[in-house]
């Protein structure tokens, strides 16, 4: 059979990864595709640039259009990134009849229901493996693997330069600010890290995770999101005390009440696989109702990694070109006319266990005061650590373990305590997971 042409946009480092390893391991890849799969067309906001990797029989274009217009083209793989051009390109490509893969998970994240109507409609696929968890099969494995179950939660690490400056607090005592430059200079951060340290980046993700897992529409707009910016190398070290570490996840629960999509720092057992993942690297525990927790564990990033994903999702639309659309994996893995638009609960109605870290004076009755604004709040104490201060008179930390309570109650309380004349600065709240 005559090879499948694609035409690639964008040609940077995940680009560049996808062109090497699909002429790398062209013979392997066809045995499994049935047909061989070639990029003949190419856009790049450079078209000049220098570049290591072998362009030889690509077609190089600055017009992305160009690429997607071309009657020669059978398959688009996006690899631009954001959502306004990148939407405008694949847009065309799917009016145009042509299939799309794509690494984009903003673009999957906001404008993805939008998307796959309209891919229905023209009867092509959108495959984006790569746009969660890089070379991780997280998403086949959702939408195919487990689709015996109903899964009950899943949480994952999901973004790798968050991961790795958690990692690097707690390994080396450093602060945040310091092992943040650290990972510009390494290159796993942006000079601009908002979306990675705040959690916008792994928000898009969950979306995208939570819509596969539940059965529901997209809806990256009622994800939760909190940042790992205010975390301090004293919580890092009073966590791993109390037997926790932290880790910036991605959790999305399914129960009666609703479903919960968040993204914040959170201190799970140092027991649990995922505690010990470390650096750049991603995981993602699910949990399903029939093969109970499982753990996937790589590369989250990375040129290659990611361009594993992107060949895989080439080679199942390869499969897939001759199969009648009705009898194709659907995009969500639910049929799309079986989608579920289950309520996203606010967060003040999540109810988990928290570690709060009060800064205060030294003196006698602060810990009866804030005890009792607990108790008044129907807030059970599980542990206590107060830590003795640097130097005689100054303030002192108290680190608190709660049982189970409603966020609500919890804000509540905290507004409480923080008017305290004895609180000298915020109340420091982190979510804590059992992940069990």
């Amino acid at each position: 059979m005559e090879p499948v042409n694609v035409g690639l946009l964008g040609l940077g480092t995940v680009g560049g990864g996808t062109v090497t390893v699909l002429k790398r391991n062209a013979s392997e890849i066809a045995r499994r595709a049935g047909r061989g799969i070639v990029i003949t067309h190419a856009a790049a906001r450079d078209i000049h640039s220098k570049r290591k990797i072998n362009l030889d029989g690509i077609k190089l274009t600055a017009d992305g259009f160009a690429v997607v217009n071309d009657p020669q083209v059978q398959v688009v793989v996006e690899l631009i990134g954001g959502d306004t051009i990148a939407r405008e390109l694949v847009l065309q490509a799917i009016q145009n009849g042509k299939h799309v893969v794509t690494a984009n998970k903003a673009l999957i994240a906001k404008h993805g229901n939008e998307l796959f109507a309209l891919a229905q409609q023209r009867g092509v696929m959108i495959a984006f493996e790569a746009a969660v968890a890089g070379g991780i099969p997280i998403i086949k494995t959702l939408r195919e693997g487990l689709a015996g179950n109903r899964i009950e939660w899943l949480a994952g690490i999901i973004n790798g330069t968050g991961n790795f400056i958690l990692s690097e607090m707690r390994s080396k005592g450093r602060d945040f600010h310091d092992v943040l430059k650290e990972a510009q200079h390494l290159g796993y951060a942006e000079a601009d890290p908002t979306f990675d340290v705040e959690g916008i980046d792994a928000a898009h993700k969950l979306t995208i995770l939570a819509a596969i897992a539940f059965g529901i529409p997209l809806q990256f707009s009622k994800v939760y999101t909190e940042g790992i910016t205010r975390i301090s190398a004293d919580d890092i070290r009073y966590a791993e005390e109390l037997g926790y570490r932290i880790k910036h996840l991605g959790i999305a629960k399914h129960h009666d009440k609703g479903i919960e999509l968040r993204v914040h720092p959170t201190l799970i057992p140092e027991s649990r696989l995922i505690a010990n993942v470390d650096g750049v690297m991603n995981a993602v525990v699910v949990k399903g109702d029939a093969v109970g927790p499982t753990l996937f564990y790589g590369a989250g990033a990375g040129a290659e990694p990611t361009a594993s994903a992107v060949v895989a999702d080439l080679v199942d639309v390869v499969r897939a070109l001759t199969t009648d659309p009705e009898n194709r994996v659907p995009h969500l893995a639910f049929q799309a006319d079986a989608l579920v638009n289950a309520p996203i609960l606010p967060m003040r109605h999540v109810e988990t266990t928290y570690y709060l870290r009060l800064k205060a004076q030294d003196r006698i009755g602060v810990l009866a005061d804030v005890t009792r604004i607990l108790s008044e709040q129907g807030i059970n104490i599980e542990a206590i650590l107060q830590k003795e201060p640097a130097v005689p008179g100054s303030d002192v930390h108290i680190i608190l373990l709660t049982h189970r309570v409603l966020e609500k109650h919890m804000d509540e309380a905290i507004a409480r305590i923080e008017a305290l004349e004895s609180i000298t600065d915020d109340v420091m709240r982190l979510r804590v997971e059992t992940l069990s």
